[in-house]
């Protein structure tokens, strides 16, 4: 299984404890990654096929009903700091976990929505921060497809980390003497050089063909020295 692609959005604590409700492709992706990132994570889904599916993956994985707050509270689902509900087709299901967390006072709700209608709803009746995958996948493909850009990462403020392939303009100087910040008003932040390892970008860095720049910046600045190859 793919690994979840914005995973970047979730900032937690490592160690801290998640609940993920809803073990579909998004949330098992997600309840994936949090496990390679240290946390323990517990996974429910009301289905039994994806618990047995994730059993051995996760620290718990439980087939419950996400909706009934007794059954939450007797799976200790209050303890957890974090909870991320990806569940996929049933609107019904997902505003009512969302609902129950609340009740059960989780400190930070996480929720994967399919529509804007979705999400604003959500959020009113106490999620803390929505996803939009499908939306946010369209988005990074189109940045990868039309620009220079090898991989792309986009924030809420319409901040993004990119990694591209050095336009021409940048070759064979220092990042001192290209100018890059100046002229595109961009940060150039590490370089990767084949055989060679990651390197923190400083003034003296000199860019050659071929090398891999780390940028970050406003996305609309990012995407335009991405496409300076001239």
């Amino acid at each position: 299984m793919a690994n979840f692609l914005f995973s970047e959005k979730f900032s937690f604590a490592k160690g801290d404890s998640v609940v993920v409700i809803g073990l579909g492709r998004f949330g098992g992706s997600v309840a994936q990654s949090l496990m390679r990132l240290g946390h323990d994570v517990m996974g429910i889904d009301r289905d039994a096929a994806p618990v047995h599916e994730w059993a051995d993956l996760l620290t718990h994985a439980v087939q419950a009903d996400s909706t009934n707050q007794q059954v939450l509270r007797q799976l200790g689902v209050a303890d957890f700091a974090h909870a991320i509900v990806g569940i996929g087709t049933d609107l019904a299901a997902s505003l009512l976990t969302i609902m129950t967390l609340t009740e059960l006072g989780i400190p930070d709700i996480w929720v994967k929505a399919r529509t804007a209608e979705h999400g604003q709803i959500a959020q009113r009746i106490g999620a803390h921060h929505v996803v939009y995958p499908e939306k946010e996948m369209g988005e990074r493909v189109a940045h990868l497809i039309t620009g220079r850009m090898i991989d792309f990462i986009e924030f809420d403020d319409g901040f993004a980390i990119a990694k591209i392939h050095s336009p021409v303009s940048s070759h064979n100087s220092t990042l001192a003497d290209g100018q890059i910040r100046e002229k595109f008003g961009v940060t150039v932040v590490g370089l990767k050089r084949a055989s060679q390892d990651f390197q923190h970008a400083t003034p003296g860095t000199q860019v050659l063909p071929g090398d891999l720049l780390i940028v970050s910046g406003p996305t609309h600045l990012i995407q335009k020295f991405a496409g300076h190859s001239t």
